[in-house]
């Protein structure tokens, strides 16, 4: 073979491979309209080729991190912490406003609008993923919108 034809034939079989590992999409922040009540984080988990879970995530610049789900029943919101968040092989898993959420508890008040923050996510096998969150101010839109 060609060396010529050897990189297009090797970056052809690259594509054709699914991810190798789980991973975070479009993290951001939305700060609270009151300093004292929690911030929040979203994101997309987008599943490697084997089934994961998350376990955890962590913000250095929040006291604490909790992950929650929000739900409307009987016309009233509820908030039910989760423990473990199963990412299907290939699949992906939201968390948005009105639905699964990362409650930020005692946000320092350095993490300013415009900026970013960094929120670390532990799986179940052990891998650790971190990123750097975008942050918004309380009545900004999510980023892309």
């Amino acid at each position: 073979m060609k060396t010529g034809l050897l990189v297009p034939a090797l970056l052809l079989v690259a594509a054709c491979h699914p991810a190798q590992q789980v991973g975070v999409d479009r993290p951001w922040v939305r700060l609270s309209a009151v300093p004292a009540n929690p911030s929040a984080a979203y994101f997309t988990l987008k599943g490697g080729p084997k089934d994961e879970t998350l376990t955890a995530v962590s913000a250095p610049a929040a006291l604490r991190a909790e992950m929650h789900e929000s739900m409307g029943k009987g016309g009233m919101m509820t908030m039910t912490p989760l423990k473990l968040v199963p990412v299907r092989a290939g699949d992906s898993v939201t968390f948005a406003p009105s639905g699964k959420h990362v409650m930020l508890i005692g946000l320092k008040p350095d993490v300013k609008p415009r900026g970013t923050t960094p929120l670390t996510f532990t799986f179940a096998s052990g891998q650790k993923i971190t990123v750097q969150a975008r942050v918004v101010g309380a009545g900004d839109s999510a980023p892309g919108d």
